[in-house]
């Protein structure tokens, strides 16, 4: 485990803050060349990348309030924004939701998921990176490819276990990510419906880290299932729906394209 990355004048520098921030560089990067590849010249695209900067951030850090049924047994939303825990899961919730309420207020015509997609995928897998150096690596493996931490290594964090070769599930999830840039890249000219990549995105993101949770160190709360597991199986039908509806509308068909002879 590597939690600071080097330090400036005695000062830490957090390797996952590092990790998080090249992410979002490298993710704007991309979204940046989507943008002029696409010919987008409308000023209120920067609204819409506005709502989803406020939206991801919001929701990233307030999503996980709710850790008890009674209310109060939570922290304050103050304590939540100022010591709580981060979720990626409620951040693209909090992104989609405030991309799309700005779209709306700002009267943008097309769904604008397409230029996000790409950049999302980049960003997660380079800043899942600093989650793979920093964090609880997962549940304990049989594979000779598990992390192994050390004493002192496993006492700084919480829930994890020494001498044990462990999942390293962030690294699955590296893995699963670029596998989807990779995909998100293919087909961003083979869809013709607007928005509909970064949909697909999200339900293959939401399918697979409902399967790796089990493998993840987060905690065991219900039925053998953690807390991103119950939240996945809420959202799950809207999805499921979601592929069916798009699927009759012929959204998925392979473009035909004519030949002249």
């Amino acid at each position: 485990m590597f939690p600071v990355l080097f330090r400036i004048g005695g000062v830490p520098v957090a390797t996952h803050d590092v990790l998080v921030a090249l992410g979002i560089a490298l993710g704007a990067v991309v979204f940046w060349g989507e943008v002029r590849r696409r010919g987008v010249r409308d000023e209120r695209i920067w609204y819409v990348v506005a709502g989803v900067v406020v939206g991801g951030a919001l929701l990233a850090r307030l999503g996980t309030w709710a850790q008890h049924l009674d209310p109060r047994d939570n922290a304050s939303l103050v304590e939540q924004w100022l010591y709580g825990n981060r979720s990626i899961l409620s951040g693209l919730v909090g992104a989609y939701l405030g991309g799309t309420l700005a779209r709306r207020l700002v009267r943008y015509p097309v769904p604008t998921g397409d230029l996000f997609a790409p950049a999302v995928a980049l960003g997660m897998a380079v800043g899942r990176i600093g989650c793979l150096l920093t964090e609880n690596p997962g549940t304990p493996t049989g594979g000779a490819w598990g992390v192994v931490l050390s004493p002192a290594q496993a006492g700084r964090i919480p829930g994890a276990v020494a001498d044990v070769p462990l999942h390293p599930s962030f690294a699955y999830e590296i893995a699963f990510h670029l596998a989807a840039l990779a995909a998100l890249w293919w087909l961003r000219d083979r869809i013709d419906t607007p928005g509909e990549l970064f949909k697909l995105y999200l339900i293959g993101y939401a399918a697979f880290r409902f399967a790796v949770e089990f493998v993840r160190g987060n905690e065991v709360v219900v039925a053998g299932m953690t807390r991103p597991q119950l939240f996945l199986l809420a959202v799950a039908p809207a999805l499921v729906w979601h592929v069916v509806r798009q699927a009759r509308r012929g959204t998925y068909r392979p473009r035909v394209t004519s030949v002249t002879p």
